[in-house]
């Protein structure tokens, strides 16, 4: 049987070799930080949903969190179930009408569910074991820091920079 660890998106972070985008997940207790590459898009998302912006019309994530209300169901969590070849694989567990649903999802789309609808995030054992390892710091407040969001700066710099076609680039 696997066993589920539950983590908090700790930041996003870049990655330095090729300005990748990171979701950064740590356990509640801080032992484990579990870096996810994802695409820009995603990472924007993710982004809004932690600073709690709010658009004029919805995103594609926030006109998933209203059809899921508007029927009656409810997100009870997420899953990081499986990595394969440095593709994590991700479920959302809805219930709706008393019956739970497992649908398919990619971690980056998940995640950005999970933060608009306050679900928890929870990652399989071995998936927290078999990922790649980062080196983690963390700042007076006790924050961890992950690649460039040690510079926020930057980070924005990039994504200033980036033009349409480079949104095609990355692979989630």
């Amino acid at each position: 049987m696997t066993t589920f660890m539950e983590m908090k998106v700790a930041g996003i972070a870049l990655d330095p070799t090729n300005n990748a985008p990171i979701v950064v997940l740590r356990d509640l207790e801080g032992k484990y930080v579990l870096p996810i590459w994802i695409g820009i898009m995603e990472a924007s998302a993710i982004a809004a949903a932690i600073e709690g912006i709010h658009y004029s019309r919805p995103m594609t994530h926030d006109l998933f969190k209203s059809l899921v209300e508007t029927i009656g169901a409810t997100i009870e969590r997420i899953e990081v179930v499986d990595i394969k070849d440095n593709v994590f694989y991700a479920i959302i567990t809805i219930e709706y009408n008393g019956t739970q649903h497992k649908i398919d999802a990619r971690p980056s789309d998940a995640i950005a569910i999970a933060l608009r609808t306050q679900s928890g995030i929870f990652v399989a054992s071995h998936v927290i074991k078999d990922a790649i390892r980062v080196d983690a710091s963390k700042d007076s407040s006790g924050k961890v820091m992950v690649g460039f969001e040690q510079d926020k700066d930057k980070l924005k710099e990039i994504l200033e920079k980036m033009n349409p076609e480079d949104f095609g680039k990355f692979k989630a």
